[in-house]
């Protein structure tokens, strides 16, 4: 089985692009969103296009849930494809959705840029700042069928293949309204990422407090920095391991973002460990 990524931030017409690229790559199944797509059916899934918050869209396309991940398998599985297409923002991130489905590593992956000129970017980057508007790879009488309380607006897209005339022809996808826009733009502050880290490193056996933490965002993800203090007697080393791993997991399954590094720089010992 082989497993190609299309990748790029979020609205830059990724869903868009889905099906055309899944007939250049014969990809047997899409990947989106929570979604497992053949063709032009639905075979199950979870959409994070329904979730109520963008956390909880975050979360579902990445599978977090170990029943809507054992549900993908299981589907997979049955469907026995040659090659699947999956949609995330970024390679790490398609990585994580292949790990989280027990699929192979990704054999390749393509960048929206590869598919899309810098205009049709800009163009979807307005329809989805500006309107809202948000892509199912599918048409849309199998989105309502599957989703029966969603707002659907069927869009018509020419499929043609070089050197295959049999394959061209018009193909429908659905635009959507995700619950979670009503809420309007989510944004997680450096306090918010800090609490979330300082609450994961606390729960951690032997450490009395966080102590400061610092956050620094980059395009790839974020760095968090932490001064705890440790109780005396607790193996530095790996106190301070078993931190760098609770902070990641807590931080990435909470918002979505991709923790690329969490430096510990243990500061204060404490000397009344509670029992």
């Amino acid at each position: 089985m082989e497993v190609y990524g299309l990748v790029g931030p979020s609205g830059t017409g990724k869903s868009h692009r889905a099906i055309s690229v899944a007939h250049a790559l014969d990809a047997d199944l899409i990947i989106d969103d929570g979604l497992v797509i053949q063709n032009t059916r639905i075979l199950g899934g979870i959409s994070a296009k329904r979730q109520p918050t963008r956390i909880g869209a975050i979360r579902t396309a990445l599978f977090f849930s170990d029943e809507h991940a054992q549900t993908a398998k299981e589907i997979i599985r049955e469907a026995a494809p040659r090659r699947i297409l999956i949609l995330a923002t970024s390679a790490r991130m398609a990585e994580r959705i292949a790990h989280r489905l027990d699929l192979p590593p990704l054999t390749r992956t393509i960048t929206i840029e590869e598919v899309a000129s810098p205009k049709e970017i800009r163009k979807a980057r307005i329809e989805r700042t500006q309107h809202s508007k948000h892509v199912i790879p599918a048409p849309a009488v199998e989105v309502k069928r599957t989703f029966p309380d969603t707002l659907i607006d069927p869009l018509k897209v020419f499929l043609q293949r070089k050197g295959l005339p049999e394959k061209k022809g018009w193909l429908e996808q659905s635009i959507v309204r995700p619950s979670f826009t009503s809420y309007g733009r989510l944004v997680i502050t450096h306090g918010a990422l800090a609490s979330i880290a300082a609450r994961a490193a606390q729960e951690v056996p032997g450490v009395k407090n966080a102590g400061k933490v610092s956050i620094t965002r980059h395009e790839e993800g974020v760095i968090i920095e932490l001064h705890p203090a440790v109780y005396y007697g607790n193996h530095l080393f790996k106190t301070s391991r078993k931190i760098q791993l609770a902070v990641k997991k807590a931080v990435e399954e909470m918002t979505g973002l991709t923790v690329k590094a969490v430096h510990v720089v243990v500061k204060e010992l404490g000397f009344t460990q509670p029992l």
